[in-house]
């Protein structure tokens, strides 16, 4: 007997050791970001020991961390009936009242979660900041506090440090986030997401070169360690995005990375669709579209391959395919929806309602309008993205069509094509009013680009081009005393740039249209004024046939 429980006991300290060392295995996994191993062991472990909550409440953070919530919530559940460690599957349920803004809730959870925890335990706190830092709803500063309690207790805990560095970069506290990722991997130098985190705060800096040598010297202390390859990849995408010089080799150079990304990772469907996510961003749609394919051979069901069906369809011309697969992902209840989807179902729609000749069926531009709108409703920077979409109306002269694209662009401050868009916007209006064959001007539609054009002279005081789209939406608008005052304005900003600007001949052109327009304004009121003018015009086109005419007249 003696003997068979110094046995038993030896077995159970063994078990122990194994069971902490495939835990450690999974953990190391998900920081490779080799979810679908690391799966695999916690489901392992979790048969051998239905009572391990810890098993449960890490298997349950991949599946939250996967957006697959109703498997999240099981394990985390699961995890509340196990002996061991059950109170942590709390912290998991915290994050779904967070996800679902059930503040209350989730801090319930949390003090169940940390209620009987000894008095130097710290991975709770670790948890729970990370809970705060990985919700739909990230709220950093709450896990900046959390995370302080445990380097409280523990000041060189290495993923106390990493954690508190993410919820600092968070919260855009660059100075702090740096300090904690170095100390971080000072306090444990094997953590080399801390030292790869670095390098993540001078990609977002947009120090691009100084990224890439942060990233180079984690790979050279580890060159299979997975995710530093994927933010090598973001680097040269940003790169090439920031600077497009760049463009054509810095891609290039982001696909191959991301390739060794995948490489290092499980193939999973997971690392597939985040694979597609990629090349979504570098634009890679004939990639996106093989690779959509293959996932469909391999998984018939994840609604989001037809997403990226969808995307690679419309970019690759197959319009009917676009929207069917867009429509199916978005009929879903279930799915998440992003501004993006809408995007590519009203351009497809639109580009469907598209004739051989560039024209395009009204109806079905509204549909796709619908849609569009329904993308920037949800996602307001998607404006970002239509500004080619637009500039192509504009060209095909679809001047009507270009305003409403525009129009939307116009109403963001915060996008980077605000001016641009701005800008087309009025000119559109304006030409879509003035090249009317029939019916009576827009009044309300040139009442607001008269309004857009005084929101990009406070924005670009210097776009004096501004004053003449005004000067011409007025004299539209039969508005002759604001005609005049904005010609005024346009002929006085260009003459004080001096003799050079003068001598342009499209500054000429446009100073004769401002002076006929005064003088035509001044006709009935004013003689002598309207005289002058047309004496202006004469000045700079001595044959000008109106003016010449219109002086007959009033003499």
């Amino acid at each position: 007997m003696n003997k068979f429980k110094i046995f038993s006991v030896a077995l159970v300290a063994a078990t122990s050791v194994a069971k902490a060392q495939d835990i450690n295995q999974a953990k190391k996994a998900i920081d490779a970001e080799q979810f679908e191993k690391a799966k695999t062991l916690l489901k392992s472990i979790i048969k051998a020991k239905p009572s391990d909550g810890e098993a449960n409440f890490v298997l349950g953070n991949i599946y939250l961390n996967q957006s697959v919530v109703d498997s999240a919530k099981i394990y985390y559940l699961n995890g509340l009936e196990a002996s061991d460690k059950k109170h942590l599957n709390y912290i998991g349920l915290g994050q779904l009242d967070l996800d679902s803004k059930n503040t209350a809730g989730a801090q319930a959870n949390f003090g169940l979660a940390t209620k009987d925890i000894k008095r130097k335990d710290v991975n709770e706190f670790i948890y729970i900041g990370r809970a705060y830092m990985n919700s739909d709803n990230p709220d950093y500063k709450n896990a900046v506090a959390v995370l302080q309690r445990a380097l409280a207790i523990e000041p060189q805990n290495a993923q106390a440090l990493l954690a508190i560095g993410d919820a600092y970069f968070g919260a855009n506290n660059q100075n702090d986030a740096y300090k904690a990722y170095r100390d971080a991997f000072t306090a444990d130098n094997t953590l080399l997401r801390a030292k790869m985190q670095s390098g993540v705060l001078l990609k977002n800096a947009k120090s691009y070169d100084e990224a890439i040598k942060s990233f180079n010297e984690v790979i050279a202390l580890d060159a299979n360690y997975g995710p530093v390859y994927r933010e090598l990849a973001e680097t040269y995408y940003k790169w090439a995005r920031n600077k497009p010089s760049t463009s054509q080799v810095n891609l290039q150079k982001a696909i191959t990375n991301y390739e060794k990304y995948l490489s290092l990772t499980d193939y999973s469907m997971d690392s597939k669709m985040r694979h597609a996510d990629f090349l979504i961003l570098v634009k890679d749609y004939k990639s996106l579209e093989t690779v959509a394919n293959k996932m469909i051979a391999q998984d018939k069901v994840n609604p989001r391959i037809f997403r990226y069906l969808g995307y690679a369809a419309y970019e690759n011309g197959n319009v009917d395919v676009a929207i069917k697969s867009i429509e199916d992902y978005i009929k879903v209840p279930s799915n998440k929806v992003i501004g993006r989807d809408y995007l590519y179902l009203g351009l497809s729609k639109i580009k469907k309602g598209t004739a051989a000749d560039g024209s395009i069926d009204q109806a079905a531009f509204a549909a796709g309008y619908a849609d569009i709108k329904k993308a920037v409703e949800l996602e307001p920077l998607v404006v970002e993205e239509l500004a080619d979409f637009g500039k192509a109306l504009f060209g095909k002269k679809q001047y009507t069509q270009a305003a409403s694209i525009f129009e939307l662009g116009s109403n963001n401050k915060d996008s980077k094509n605000y001016l641009d868009d701005s800008v087309y916007y009025g000119i559109s209006v304006y030409y879509a009013n003035v090249n009317k064959t029939t019916g009576a001007p827009d009044t309300a539609a040139l009442a607001n680009a008269d309004a857009t054009f005084d929101k990009i002279l406070v924005a670009s005081p210097t776009y004096d081009e501004a004053y003449l789209y005004k000067a011409r939406i007025n004299r539209l608008l039969e508005k002759d005393d604001l005609m005049t005052k904005n010609y005024e304005e346009y002929v006085n900003k260009i003459t004080a740039k001096g003799a050079e600007e003068l001598a342009k001949p499209a500054v000429k052109t446009k100073f004769i249209e401002a002076y006929n327009n005064i003088a035509a304004s001044y006709a009935n009121t004013d003689k002598a004024k309207a005289i002058e003018f047309f004496n202006k015009t004469l000045v700079l086109d001595p044959a000008n046939a109106y003016a010449t005419q219109s002086l007959k007249s009033l003499k």
